[in-house]
């Protein structure tokens, strides 16, 4: 199985848990680890060759800090730009047929604050939906999500577990993901 794994972070440099999980990936074979913001620092977003890197995969990662209840803005225009009409779906609209895609984010707040009655109301599941059905939309499988909560509070050896469970994540056959 080839494996691409887009990382929409603005400042990746900075990041300890979005820098260290894309690192872990970055040692394994058949796996492509791209940063969004290096490749298009100008958000002129290649259609034609993001669209023919979708092709060429069988597993879509996206991997990005969770920003206001949602992707970082690149990644946003990625979708708008990439997944386009005619291409992603409708009429002739099936070239993302039987590719999986697994969402990887990584939010600032405790694992309890993203559930009903936490103080963000809804889970993280919940607060996915909006890309979940982008990904549907487009004929895409969408498999379960990669989580890493409470990133300002995490330990460097909790980053090292975390970096470890990313990798099997991505990694494991989808039979495995989906319970």
């Amino acid at each position: 199985m080839k494996i691409m794994v887009n990382v929409a972070h603005p400042s990746l440099a900075a990041s300890r848990v979005n820098q260290r999980l894309s690192f872990e990936l970055r040692n394994q074979s058949n796996l492509l680890v791209r940063d969004l913001y290096q490749e298009y620092p100008n958000w002129d977003i290649d259609v034609e060759k993001e669209q023919r890197l979708l092709l060429a995969h069988d597993r879509i990662v996206l991997q990005f800090p969770f920003y206001w209840y949602s992707c970082p803005p690149l990644l946003k225009k990625w979708f708008d730009d990439v997944l386009t009409f005619g291409w992603a779906f409708g009429p002739q609209g099936d070239h993302l047929n039987g590719k999986e895609f697994v969402l990887a984010t990584s939010a600032g707040g405790r694992e309890n604050t993203y559930r009903s009655g936490g103080d963000n109301w809804l889970t993280i599941s919940e607060l996915l939906k909006p890309i979940q059905r982008t990904i549907t939309r487009c004929n895409g499988t969408f498999l379960p999500a990669f989580v890493t909560y409470n990133v300002s509070q995490a330990t460097d050896s909790e980053l090292e577990r975390e970096a470890a469970r990313y990798a099997e994540h991505v990694l494991s056959p989808a039979s495995a993901l989906v319970h």
